[in-house]
């Protein structure tokens, strides 16, 4: 356990640098924390979960580690509306279900999903990208009387 442990803090930090992202504590910690396995996670999600493991980090430091880390493609930020953001460790193209009653965040993968051809684009600018999150929500509970 040890061994893998000391090989994922080497390979967080190496994919850091990578990225040119200078390796710092707090950083580490928390890519430690969210590149575990393919998860979508708040920032508050992130401060509870690094401040578990008896690290101690500032909610300003991972709200811009987040912003760095989606700046520089480890993360993508899938912004359900303006209080309430997903930083997703899958980056590779995909859309979202949310379900706007649990507060969940489900990854829909890009083949399952036809879309046609994007409008004509403003002059002057290219896509940069398609980020389709379709809202859902639980059906109502059903009570049958017999």
């Amino acid at each position: 356990m040890t061994e893998h442990f000391s090989s994922f803090r080497i390979d967080v930090i190496d994919l850091m640098r990578q990225k040119g992202i200078n390796p710092t504590r707090q950083r580490v910690e928390i890519a430690q924390a969210i590149f575990t396995k393919p998860q979508h996670v708040s920032a508050d999600q992130v401060l509870s979960l690094v401040n578990k493991q008896r690290h101690s980090v500032s909610k300003a430091t991972v709200y811009n580690t987040l912003g760095l880390f989606a700046r520089k493609g480890l993360v993508r930020e899938v912004i359900i509306d303006p209080n309430r953001v997903f930083y997703d460790t899958t980056t590779s193209p995909h859309h979202h279900f949310y379900n706007v009653d649990s507060g969940e965040l489900l990854d829909v993968e890009i083949e399952s999903m036809l879309l046609g051809e994007l409008p004509v684009l403003p002059d002057g600018t290219v896509a940069e990208a398609v980020d389709v999150v379709i809202k859902i929500r639980n059906l109502p509970a059903t009570n049958s009387v017999c």
